[in-house]
């Protein structure tokens, strides 16, 4: 190196090193652990904590084997490894890495390796052995709710967890949490150190649209305690959905939206305009020829009536609506009128909230325990409305109640398969079964047999009866 290079080199501003500007539950804890859970809230540094601690194992186990695991390929390339604070980013200039995008490998100069799997096949994580993982946001990872279970990414992982290193087996967990049963086992494992943090955290290094947005989503939202604070957030007792349910009916980005038969908003207005009114909630939900109904957008609000009409209005246009459906419980027709002031050739069908809340949503409640609705994205607050609300809680719902109203709507009036359900009842009363008539949920209102089968448990048991001879004999089965 020349005099100028050196000097040139001198002249540069020296990288502070990550232990001397890392927060505490950013380090890797003391003691003998497997695992290592950091859980915190979105923006608290997670990512850059891996990053760091899968450099530093890497400098010092050479030849090392790590497996870098994410919710998608995308996440573990755009997060993990290419992101702003991913591997390449922080690993230092005299210990740059390798990527090769086609071979899923990163390789630092030493030797030591990180491969990338997605947890969407859990099948690639079979067989390779590693000496350490960096397993990110694994309480979105597709199998999550299933748990620690045979065939899934987590426990394939862990499997391969076998080359033995000065430093001992490690993994490096990083997730805001949520939930699932992978997520309650991997806590609660006495191989486990947990270690947490919250978004305020690391408010500093964070840009100002960013908090701008994020808190002003969450904030003050029980869901908030979840994408802020890290904090696992178990069922209500008492609410018709859990979080479970919920995360479920979520669509991935490659799921295809199908044509929707009808499309239909529906507006919940408050008592009033003023700041400590209800919001209006302003919900907007399709049914598919496929027969599944799909909540399309959130467009709630706190707005004068104009304002909500005229937000109502727009969304009708944005969706092809066929009609708008509005509960005339606040202000009987001054809701009709204020929707027509705006827009006079609309359909705008009211309805009365003649029955309770919790009567209102069961069998909408239904239709999600079911499978048959899908939200095109992650609606925040209403679904902290709907996995949190309770007849104990009181208050007003403004969004669970136009998801209702809108859900109500499209399947008819008292939510998909009702019809059918009355049908399994008169049949069985005729074949002299007993219908209980008192019940404590919907649940125990579908007719049972003797043996206590509803008749879809019998028509999937016919139906695996069928599959399994079929599979004896060849040939294709009868349908049942």
């Amino acid at each position: 190196m020349t005099w100028l290079a050196a000097l040139r080199d001198a002249a540069q501003p020296q990288r502070p090193q990550w232990r001397d500007i890392a927060r505490p539950e950013q380090l890797p804890p003391p003691g003998n652990w497997l695992v290592w859970a950091y859980i915190a809230g979105r923006g608290a540094g997670k990512t850059r904590s891996g990053a760091e601690w899968c450099i530093d194992f890497a400098q010092s186990v050479p030849g090392c084997r790590i497996a870098l695991v994410g919710r998608t390929p995308a996440d573990v390339r755009d997060v993990q490894i290419e992101g702003e604070s991913g591997i390449i980013a922080c690993s230092p200039d005299d210990f740059k890495p390798l990527y090769e995008p086609s071979k899923r490998r990163v390789t630092w100069p030493n030797g030591s390796m990180a491969i990338a799997y997605s947890a969407e096949v859990p099948s690639q994580l079979r067989g390779p052995q590693h000496h350490a993982a960096w397993a990110d946001e694994v309480s979105s990872w597709t199998d999550a709710p299933k748990g620690d279970v045979v065939d899934t990414a987590w426990n394939n992982l862990m499997l391969g967890l076998r080359l033995k290193s000065p430093l001992g087996t490690r993994c490096f967990v990083s997730s805001t949490p949520k939930a699932n049963q992978l997520t309650k086992q991997i806590m609660a494992k006495r191989t486990t150190v947990i270690t947490r943090g919250s978004t305020y955290d690391n408010l500093a290094n964070l840009s100002g649209s960013f908090r701008d947005q994020v808190l002003a989503a969450y904030e003050g939202t029980r869901i908030g305690r979840q994408e802020l604070n890290g904090e696992l957030l178990e069922d209500v007792e008492g609410a018709l959905w859990t979080p479970q349910m919920v995360e479920a009916c979520h669509m991935k980005l490659e799921d295809a939206m199908p044509d929707l038969e009808r499309v239909v908003v529906a507006v919940d207005p408050s008592g009033g305009s003023g700041p400590n009114s209800d919001e209006q909630g302003i919900v907007v939900a399709g049914k598919g020829v496929d027969g599944v109904f799909y909540v399309l957008a959130d467009r709630s609000c706190k707005l004068t009536p104009q304002g909500w009409a005229s937000r109502a209005v727009a969304a009708y246009h944005e969706f092809s609506a066929d009609r708008i459906v509005a509960e005339k419980n606040f202000g009987g027709d001054m809701v009709v009128s204020t929707i027509a002031a705006v827009n006079s050739s609309l359909r705008v069908t009211t309805v009365n909230a003649s029955r309770g809340k919790v009567q209102r949503a069961e069998p909408v409640a239904a239709l999600y325990e079911q499978g048959r609705v899908r939200h095109a994205k992650v609606f925040d607050v209403l679904e902290d409305q709907m996995t949190s609300w309770t007849p104990q809680a009181g208050g007003s719902p403004d969004r669970l109640d136009a998801l209702v109203w809108a859900l109500t709507d499209l399947s008819g009036g008292m939510g998909q398969g009702a019809a059918f359900i009355a049908a399994w009842r008169m049949d069985l009363e005729r074949r002299g079964v007993e219908v209980p008539t008192q019940s404590r949920s919907w649940r125990d209102r579908i007719p049972r047999d003797a043996n206590g089968e509803t008749v879809g448990d019998r028509m999937r048991r016919v139906r695996a009866e069928l599959k399994a001879a079929q599979e004896v004999r060849g040939g294709t089965p009868d349908r049942a």
